[in-house]
């Protein structure tokens, strides 16, 4: 198994390869060089077997022969070992065929730890096979931070940086990323958006001759290696229905739903992807209108879908246009200089036949947690309540399951669930635990050299 950039220009590599680069070379994000594909009969079997087994399934046919089955299997059962609900990503029925999927089981209560934990330990028995360094290098609008240091925190020979836009994560957030004992771990606080952190980090990537000096890799979903470990859940909640489900899912930076498009090209049967966006709306404008074009990112209740920018797009992109490495890479050239992508109509259509979008503001978003918890007394998170207001728009005579991915815990959030029920959620134990813990960040311009020369420093002091 080989993979292959988006933007056509750099060379092929295996899966290790891929996972400790991150981004690739020019500029563009790894995919396979072709979808491997399971089979009907394999697929169904998903509904007898634990959620480790699965990964192990699927995940094999993305790894190749980069870990041995043995290796793979260790990671996965040790990934999964302290998530506190041992099916991982439960379906709960909340409504007629309406089901959240629980991903928030993990070490810090965010769908993030059902990839992370099983990347981070790839990450670390590929360096060690290897020897040698690595920097971990990550922007963050609010939950993959935590998931990184949760995973890579104390490991040797890595040296981890988280940055986040100051103000714009939640309390219980930043202290998740902040109040870590491990020395490996540096906290940037970026005066600026989650934008101004995401472009800080390509920028460094592209400066090549300061990557290759410091080892630079990323663990955000801009690594393919997220991307496979998403993509599981989407084929242990499938097999559970016996007609093909709509996957809703709150988006970003596009890689939580991406996933659910790389299961359906390996053979995974969905109705459609629904793209459920706060009204920070880049993504449905570009589905629903076929304009792509960034601007201001919004302060919602809802932070980590503050975006701007969804890098992910872009292999969902190279896909829609039939692996024409060229068109992307000129339609991301023009991006960068001005921050719009008019799509074909040709692409428009072949990104709709997988994926629907809407845009839900503050205001529905506070609904959708208040109506959620006068029917069923459950508390959602702002994130997933989007996609439960995107869910409520749904037309429902085809009779398809329905099922909204549940990104975070609500505790996570507890100002915008105050506001729309008047109840506080009670913090999880571990969540209470650092609510009084020491932190420990640095709050910097949003200037790249700047970044650069703190990650340059603490390197070499390493």
């Amino acid at each position: 198994m080989f993979y292959l950039s988006t933007r056509g220009q750099a060379p092929q590599v295996a899966f290790a390869d891929m996972l400790l680069a991150g981004l690739a070379p020019d500029g563009g994000l790894y995919l396979p060089e072709s979808w491997p594909q399971l089979s009907p009969s394999e697929m169904r079997s998903f509904k007898n077997t634990t959620y480790g087994e699965t990964a192990g399934a699927v995940l094999s046919r993305l790894i190749g022969d980069s870990f041995a089955a043995d290796e793979l299997a260790a990671d996965i059962a040790s990934a999964y070992a302290g998530f506190e609900d041992k099916r991982i990503a439960p379906l709960v029925e909340i409504g007629p065929a309406l089901y959240l999927m629980e991903l928030f089981h993990g070490p810090t209560y965010a769908f993030k730890d059902v990839a992370l934990q099983i990347l981070g330990r790839l990450f670390a028995r590929a360096l060690k096979k290897r020897g040698g360094r690595a920097t971990v290098l990550a922007a963050t609008s609010g939950d993959t931070g935590s998931a990184a240091i949760a995973a890579l925190g104390g490991l040797e020979n890595i040296e981890v940086f988280v940055l986040h836009p100051k103000g714009r994560v939640s309390e219980v957030q930043r202290r998740q990323m902040t109040t870590t004992p491990h020395t490996n771990v540096h906290n940037i606080a970026i005066e600026g958006t989650f934008d101004d952190a995401q472009a800080i980090v390509k920028d460094l990537f592209a400066a090549t001759d300061f990557a290759h000096a410091v080892d630079l890799t990323a663990v955000n979903s801009i690594n393919f290696a997220r991307i496979a470990a998403q993509a599981v859940y989407y084929f242990t909640a499938a097999a559970q229905f016996d007609a093909p489900p709509v996957f809703v899912v709150p988006t970003g930076n596009f890689g939580d739903v991406f996933a659910g498009e790389a299961a359906m090209r390996m053979g995974l049967k969905a109705e459609k992807l629904v793209v459920a966006t706060n009204a920070n709306a880049i993504m449905a404008t570009a589905l629903n209108e076929g304009v792509y074009a960034a601007g201001e990112a919004q302060p919602t209740y809802s932070p980590s879908m503050d975006i701007q920018v969804a890098s992910n797009f872009e292999r969902a992109l190279f896909e829609a246009a039939n692996r024409d490495a060229a068109y992307v890479r000129a339609a991301f050239a023009g991006f960068a200089k001005t921050r719009r992508i008019d799509l074909p109509d040709g692409i428009r259509a072949a990104l709709a036949v997988r994926y629907d979008a809407g845009s839900f503001d503050d205001e529905k978003t506070l609904a959708a947690i208040a109506r959620v918890h006068a029917e069923t007394g459950r508390l959602i998170d702002p994130h997933t309540a989007v996609g439960v207001a995107a869910a409520d728009k749904l037309d429902r005579k085809t009779g398809a399951p329905i099922v909204v991915l549940s990104t975070a815990h609500p505790a996570k959030f507890p100002d915008a669930v105050k506001k729309a029920t008047g109840e506080i959620p009670p913090l999880p134990p571990r969540l209470k635990a650092m609510m009084g813990a020491e932190e420990r960040y640095t709050v910097m311009a949003a200037d790249k050299e700047s970044v650069r020369a703190f990650i340059d420093a603490k390197v070499r002091a390493a």
